[in-house]
């Protein structure tokens, strides 16, 4: 008896996610229709151009869908696949000019490639893919099987060698929102390798120790000292508003100070749908980086708690198909996707709320940028796809049994 995927399909995972694209591209409206207005341009030019992006996403969930896993599984093909985006971030660093302080993007004609974006689902396909093959040696020796009982990498072919020079690359942008997303997904990932809770508390309690220490030094030192290194001197602004946006509100404390009172205008129900003030020119990237705080002004932080529960409970459908899962690898594939969707959440509503330093993130389905859509609505394809592989291969044991 053969049992077709297509009667396995996910709901609970499927429906959120349309909902959460659904609603991101009234959001895209909202927030870049006054400047495309201002400018003398189409109003729905930046709409159309979002919802080019998730009709091809709905496209490559079908194709992704329909794939057996088993080819993601090859090593030739993960090779390939870091070599090629190893060759994207080089010329994207190196070729291409900047954005906002930052290189980072590719341009090829009318559509622009942000390769830091698709590294996410690449290193937690490479990492789910390396520490499935070694579950025997993890279960005897924890953490000490993944590092090959050693504290220094052995050679360039080390795991830990490859994700620290492709995270190295984002570092070097300098896009430093990204590449602390790529970090704690990879410590999550690590969590759920199978090695001991205490190694992944080490290890966070490192990270975190040591973003205080940055914070610290760069508060003791001097932003505007900091400011002087070529590469981190834009990174520097974003320090010195986190510090204190008040100090300098027509300069580096301009975008948070400006968050602040949109989501003060919001209030519990908001100012109405389109009625932002913020969003017209007051609060720059208000469609991207702080696209949350106009959420927050127009629907209300009532609203805004509606759409995050909708996204959180996407999340936890996710991490359950994760802790359901029987095969390694698939386990951690879903786990790690979950995890990568719930730090670029934090490190997005940490940034706008003044929590951490602005990083330059998007918001998850809601910001404008195909890329990001592109690499979440990947993400969701392949959760899907673990999920619909796993419930069958369950179901044909159950089979299995009542023949026997």
């Amino acid at each position: 008896m053969k049992i077709d995927k297509k009667h396995l399909l996910n709901y609970s995972i499927l429906i959120p996610y349309m909902l959460l694209s659904g609603i991101g591209l009234i959001v895209v409206y909202s927030t870049t229709s006054p400047i495309l207005i201002s400018n003398g341009l189409n109003s729905f030019q930046m709409v159309v151009t979002q919802a080019a992006f998730w009709l091809f996403s709905l496209v490559m969930i079908w194709i992704i869908y329909r794939m057996k896993l088993d080819f993601l599984k090859r090593p030739g093909v993960i090779t390939s696949v870091i070599v090629v985006e190893t060759i994207l971030l080089l010329l994207s660093r190196f070729i291409t000019g900047t954005i906002n302080g930052a290189h980072g993007w590719l341009k090829i004609g009318p559509v622009s490639a942000q390769p830091a974006e698709y590294l996410k689902i690449i290193l937690v396909w490479y990492l789910a893919l390396q520490f499935s093959k070694k579950q025997e040696q993890i279960e005897i020796y924890d953490y000490q099987a993944i590092t090959f009982n050693q504290f220094i990498p052995r050679a360039f072919t080390d795991w830990r060698v490859i994700v620290a020079f492709l995270i190295g690359l984002v570092v070097i942008m300098p896009d430093l929102g990204n590449a602390t997303i790529l970090l704690l997904t990879v410590l999550i990932v690590i969590s759920t390798s199978g090695i001991a809770y205490r190694w992944f508390s080490t290890m966070l309690g490192l990270v975190v120790g040591g973003s205080a220490a940055v914070l610290a030094s760069i508060w003791l030192i001097g932003v505007k000292r900091v400011e002087q290194i070529p590469i981190f001197g834009y990174v520097a602004k974003r320090f010195s508003a986190f510090f204190n946006p008040f100090d300098d509100l027509s300069g580096s404390g301009h975008q948070l100070a400006n968050s602040y009172y949109a989501m003060s205008n919001g209030g519990w129900f908001g100012l109405g749908l389109g009625n932002s003030i913020e969003k017209r020119g007051y609060l720059p990237e208000a469609h991207t980086d702080f696209v949350f705080s106009i959420v927050i002004e127009e629907v209300g932080f009532f609203g805004a708690t509606l759409i995050l529960a909708l996204l959180f409970f996407l999340i936890l459908r996710i991490i359950l198909v994760g802790t359901r899962a029987k095969d390694p690898f698939n386990s951690m594939m879903a786990l790690g996707l979950g995890g990568m969707i719930l730090m670029q959440t934090f490190v997005n509503i940490g940034g706008i709320s003044g929590l951490i330093p602005s990083t330059g993130v998007t918001f998850p389905f809601l910001s404008q940028g195909g890329n990001s859509l592109l690499v979440l609505s990947v993400a969701i394809a392949f959760i899907l796809n673990i999920d619909a592989n796993e419930r069958r291969n369950a179901m044909y044991q159950e089979l299995e049994v009542e023949q026997s």
